[in-house]
């Protein structure tokens, strides 16, 4: 397994950079990891790894590109999270889609990819993941604890889409759940999995609300979607 840095074209020009990891085989079907709020850091990086660890070719796009190229903060500091805040404010989730979408058709044609693409996303990611199975043509996604995603309950969700909800989370009161619930549980295309207690974040190593057993099932759940989905 190996990772390096790559760039991405941008559908209305310019490039950005994405965080390639390969594994061990050199090819595979082909995953986006979609950032959380502190940019493509060494979390984010990691996370990528493990997927391509897994056998899968793994791409981590740097979405904040258009606001500053390159962030790479952690959550351990006031003055870092008041950062990420001001990102994510600032993101553009529209032209953030069409970047992700740029992603998953660069990571779809790279030397090595089977051409089955799936995403993975936490957080803004998750949002975006959600936003991948109704927008995108990525084969199957998964969205851990996406933020605002009643504010999309309303779209037809295309793909196989994967989503693991923190019960407990701050940034996704119970009112919010119920609205994606009440949205989403009749469709086929769609599987939820609740984790009572669990608060925003409980899969991000190292983070205040980490919980190493739902984030394993969790990510047993993911890889065994993503294993069904692509292959």
């Amino acid at each position: 397994m190996s990772g390096s840095e790559i760039t991405i074209d941008a559908a209305d020009g310019g490039g950005f950079m994405g965080y390639l990891s390969t594994p061990v085989s050199g090819g595979g079907p082909g995953v986006v990891v979609i950032q959380e709020i502190f940019g493509v850091n060494d979390v984010m990086r990691g996370i990528t790894d493990k997927v391509a660890a897994a056998g899968y070719m793994a791409l981590c796009p740097d979405l904040f590109w258009r606001q500053e190229p390159g962030i790479q903060i952690t959550d351990q500091s006031e003055e870092e999270w008041a950062r990420a805040f001001e990102l994510f404010q600032g993101f553009d989730l529209e032209k953030g889609v069409a970047d992700l979408s740029s992603a998953i058709e660069t990571l779809r044609t790279t030397q090595g990819c089977s051409g089955r693409v799936g995403a993975v996303g936490f957080c803004l990611g998750g949002r975006l993941a959600f936003l991948a199975a109704s927008r995108t043509k990525a084969d199957a996604s998964v969205g851990f604890y996406g933020v605002a995603l009643h504010e999309h309950a309303d779209e037809t969700v295309n793909r196989p889409l994967m989503l693991h909800i923190a019960c407990e989370d701050e940034y996704g009161p119970r009112e919010v759940q119920e609205a994606v619930h009440k949205a989403l549980d009749g469709n086929p295309k769609v599987t939820i999995h609740d984790y009572p207690g669990q608060d925003h974040a409980f899969a991000r190593v190292g983070g205040a609300h980490y919980d190493q057993a739902s984030a394993d099932t969790a990510w047993e759940r993911t890889f065994g979607f993503l294993k069904d989905n692509l292959g």
